[in-house]
């Protein structure tokens, strides 16, 4: 039993290479930090995991990469205790890069980190683990990928991969709404069952047990308009760039199992099938849209409250558990936006 006063908190230890261990991370306990003038102390409630966050375990990142010996970091939810920040008072409930830690302390300036969220207030409208997980930046990413750069139009035919993570299960759904035929790639028999169940998918295709251009020659007999893709994994992405249509689009938005490796696949991705078909590609980074999340968040909350979307969310309970959820992130065990409740220690 943690005492009272304690902040519990993981380090990282050392920098992880080709998988997630709980190896690489420390468990510790200090004690509550004060904050100073410009400050605030959170009380954590919700961690976000996301593929992207390891990447700050890296030496690669120079002096943005996470310091052996420092607190993991994440985007977080959670409730200021003490504010010395202008417009941030005490109950506030606010998301911002916080560590995997009960307390943190944050300023209101730009995170000390790169591309990720400064202290913010939470929307009212949902729940704080809906804001973090559906209304987060996966769910911006899901958003402004289908919406902006995909121009999905009613009547076309989009595929998804990983379709089961924090971004193609909402990216699936978000199409569907806007009158798409959705087929989803995915791992696994169960999820590629709850896909077409649950997420109520057109198709799902299990890349694990079966052949994705043959599946996609039945699910897809003329063609893909849209391909989403969230894990570049070349066998996927050439199996759907043979099949793309005149004018089709593709999303790039991830590349989970290649983060922790200094290896590259050497099979070769079949780029000139755009050629004849004027097809476009594009990369996509959610902070690039940051001024227009409060759009996207109240498209999204919207459908939430009429039905139109289901919020996916995979939680994992205790702070002590934190390495274990990110890991799954990893290995794929994960169905729907991957989260970590903090306890109460």
């Amino acid at each position: 039993m943690t005492s009272p006063g304690t902040n519990r908190r993981w380090l990282l230890a050392n920098r992880p290479v080709g998988s997630v261990s709980v190896d690489s991370f420390q468990w510790t306990e200090s004690s509550i930090p004060s904050p100073g003038e410009g400050q605030a102390l959170v009380r954590n409630l919700w961690l976000s995991l996301d593929p992207t966050q390891i990447l700050f375990t890296s030496e690669s990142m120079e002096q943005f990469a996470i310091p052996i010996g420092g607190v993991m970091r994440s985007l977080a939810a959670g409730r200021i205790v003490e504010s010395k920040v202008s417009g941030f008072a005490p109950g506030d409930l606010v998301q911002g890069f916080f560590g995997w830690e009960d307390y943190s302390i944050t300023g209101a300036g730009p995170s000390p980190m790169p591309d990720d969220l400064p202290l913010l207030k939470l929307p009212t409208y949902v729940s704080p683990e809906v804001a973090i997980g559906t209304l987060g930046v996966t769910g911006m990413a899901a958003y402004f990928g289908t919406v902006d750069i995909a121009r999905a139009k009613s009547g076309e035919t989009f595929v998804v991969s990983s379709a089961s993570g924090g971004v193609g299960s909402v990216a699936g759904q978000i199409a569907k709404i806007h009158g798409l035929r959705v087929i989803g790639v995915t791992g696994g028999k169960e999820k590629r069952d709850r896909l077409i169940e649950e997420l109520q998918f057109d198709g799902a295709i299990d890349r694990n047990s079966e052949d994705v251009g043959s599946k996609l020659d039945a699910l897809c007999p003329e063609g893909v308009d849209i391909f989403f893709d969230t894990n570049s994994l070349p066998s996927v992405i050439n199996a759907v760039l043979k099949r793309l249509r005149h004018l089709g689009r593709v999303v790039l938005c991830g590349a989970t199992p290649y983060y922790l490796s200094k290896e590259r696949p050497n099979e070769y991705v079949n780029y000139t099938a755009l050629i004849m078909k004027r097809g476009r590609m594009e990369g996509l980074l959610a902070r690039e849209y940051f001024d227009r999340f409060p759009e996207a968040q109240a498209a999204l909350a919207g459908w939430i409250k009429s039905g139109r979307l289901k919020p996916v969310l995979d939680t994992v309970v205790g702070l002590e558990n934190a390495p274990l959820a990110l890991q799954r992130v990893f290995t794929g065990a994960n169905f729907g936006k991957q989260l970590l409740e903090i306890s109460e220690s």
